[in-house]
């Protein structure tokens, strides 16, 4: 009887664990922007370590403070345990006669992305470290973007309350913990006050307008005239008359080539600072190329924190942004 008992609670257990063949996965853990390197420490602490630590240890542009655009921690294979294989992003690094790059999802937990760099010897493993560099970055970044959009869905606005989205046909995943500073029907702008630690008398705002598309080759350059436009006109200091919203003069943004719902667009990172006035901060811009409709839609959000740390802030108005749909 008792082996009876002990046979049906273990079914019962599989069943509960198995559903059309697929084992259900624990939650995985994890900071944004954070990779677990498992790596041995001769190899954390050589020129493997060396190189993984200088690229995702380059600065993020557009930041006052210098931050990198990923932090990495390392934990050696005997200690990749089940205590730790639940981590959101691991780069695994091993020796092997099979030279290989894998990426795998959902491995031990779930959201989770694994990447595997494996070759016969340090000089082989550096070499595809090198060669794939940016695709590790992009592919963490881009897990990390998806993951925070899905935290947002969770407890997000009503677009089709805002008479700017509505008039202009797009839609955002935004957290409801943004609040209206103004929606005209032709600019609307966003604020998320920041309550936590000694941030707390910063905000995260957002910024979504269009502007006609006159000469699509002119895009790029214009993006700093057409932002101090609309700041000028719609984001103020304590004095409208003298002070309002310009691009920092003394440092000259980076725009990027980018794509959005599918979009030629361009990404500008770069600092915005209140003329006449002290307040200043980083700001993310996407122009978005819609040709159908012959214009412009712009998303920008830009970060006022004084001094603490800023990619977080940033980061989540990237993972905003990118949730752009265009009808």
């Amino acid at each position: 009887m008792k082996k009876l008992i002990s046979i049906i609670i273990i079914t019962i257990t599989l069943s509960a664990c198995v559903g059309n063949d697929k084992i259900i996965l624990r939650d995985s853990v994890g900071k944004i922007n954070k990779v677990m390197v498992v790596a041995k420490t001769s190899d954390w602490t050589g020129d493997i370590g060396k190189e993984i630590k200088n690229s995702f240890g380059e600065l993020m542009v557009g930041l006052p403070q210098p931050e990198p655009i990923l932090s990495v921690s390392q934990v050696a294979p005997n200690g990749f345990s089940s205590m730790m294989n639940a981590g959101r992003n691991i780069l695994i690094i091993s020796e092997g006669e099979k030279e290989s790059y894998t990426v795998r999802t959902n491995v031990y937990a779930k959201p989770q992305t694994i990447i595997s760099v494996q070759a016969k010897d340090d000089e082989s493993i550096l070499k595809l470290l090198q060669k794939h560099k940016k695709d590790i970055r992009k592919t963490f970044l881009a897990s990390d973007i998806k993951f925070t959009q899905n935290i947002f869905k969770k407890d997000k606005i009503d677009n089709s309350t805002y008479k700017t989205l509505s008039n202009l046909g797009v839609s955002f995943t935004i957290p409801s913990r943004f609040r209206t500073v103004e929606d005209t029907g032709e600019f609307l702008w966003l604020r998320n006050h920041l309550t936590s630690g000694i941030a707390k008398t910063g905000s995260n705002n957002i910024l979504v307008y269009s502007v006609p598309l006159i000469d699509e080759n002119l895009v790029a350059e214009n993006i700093v005239s057409v932002r101090n436009s609309i700041g000028k006109k719609f984001i103020p200091g304590s004095d409208p008359e003298t002070m309002y919203m310009i691009t920092e003069e003394a440092y000259t943004p980076f725009t990027f080539d980018a794509e959005l719902d599918g979009k030629k667009a361009y990404e500008t990172r770069g600092k915005w600072e209140v003329k006449n006035d002290f307040m200043a901060g980083p700001f993310l811009n996407y122009t978005v190329v819609d040709k159908k409709n012959n214009r412009l839609v712009v998303f920008e959000g830009f970060t006022y924190a004084p001094s603490v740390s800023k990619r977080a802030f940033l980061f989540e108005l990237e993972a905003i942004a990118k949730s752009m749909k265009i009808k």
